[in-house]
C-alpha cells in the first residue's frame, strides 16, 4: 500500500507534463488541418496530384521512415534506461536516436536536392507546393527535436525526469507526423 501513495500524483500527470502535451495537440491539429486541406485539394485535381506524386521516389520515404522508427525506438529505450538510472545506456541510446534523426535529415537533403534539380520546387504545381510546405515544416520540427535531444544528452546527469520525458514526447511527435506525411505524399495520390 505504501508504494501506491507516491505513484498516485504521477498517475494524474502525463509523461513530460501537461505543457508538452498541449504543444503536441496543437502541432497535431496544425498538421491535421494542413493534411485535410491537402486531401481536399487533391480530390479537386486528382490527375495533377497523381502525376506529381509519381515523381517522388518512395525509396526515400521508406528509408526515412525506417530511420525515424529506429530513432524513436532508441529514444524510448533511452527514457527507459534513464528511469532505471542507467545513465551510460541512456546516453548510448540517446546518441543512436540522434544518429537516426541526422540520417533522416541527410537523406531528406539529398531528396530535396533531387527535387530542385528536377525543377519540382515550391511553386511547380499544387502537389509540390504542399510537398514542400509540409515536409519543410516537419523538417523544422526535426531540427528543433535534435536540438532538444542534444540538450538532453549534454545535461543527462542533472536533468529532471519530467524534462527528459518531455524531450522524448517531442521526438515521438515528430515521428508520428512523419508517419502521417509519408503515406499521403509518397503512396496515396
Amino acid at each position: 500500500m505504501e508504494t501506491d501513495a507516491p505513484l498516485r500524483p504521477r498517475l494524474l500527470e502525463p509523461p513530460g507534463g501537461f505543457f508538452i502535451w498541449m504543444l503536441v495537440v496543437l502541432e497535431l491539429a496544425t498538421f491535421g488541418v494542413a493534411l485535410i486541406a491537402l486531401v481536399i485539394c487533391a480530390r479537386n485535381d486528382p490527375e495533377t496530384y497523381h502525376q506529381s506524386r509519381l515523381l517522388l521516389d518512395p525509396r526515400y520515404g521508406v528509408a526515412n521512415t525506417v530511420f525515424f522508427l529506429t530513432s524513436g525506438y532508441f529514444m524510448a529505450e533511452s527514457v527507459r534506461h534513464f528511469h532505471q538510472s542507467d545513465r551510460p545506456r541512456a546516453r548510448r541510446c540517446l546518441w543512436l536516436a540522434i544518429a537516426g534523426g541526422l540520417a533522416f535529415l541527410g537523406l531528406k537533403g539529398v531528396e530535396y536536392a533531387d527535387k530542385i534539380s528536377d525543377g519540382q520546387t515550391l511553386g511547380s504545381d499544387p502537389f509540390f507546393t504542399w510537398y514542400w510546405l509540409l515536409t519543410v515544416f516537419h523538417l523544422m520540427h526535426v531540427l528543433v527535436g535534435l536540438v532538444i535531444l542534444g540538450v538532453l544528452l549534454r545535461r543527462l546527469s542533472t536533468i529532471k525526469s519530467e524534462d527528459f520525458e518531455a524531450g522524448g514526447v517531442f521526438w515521438h511527435m515528430c515521428d508520428l507526423i512523419w508517419l502521417l506525411l509519408f503515406p499521403l505524399l509518397y503512396l496515396i495520390f
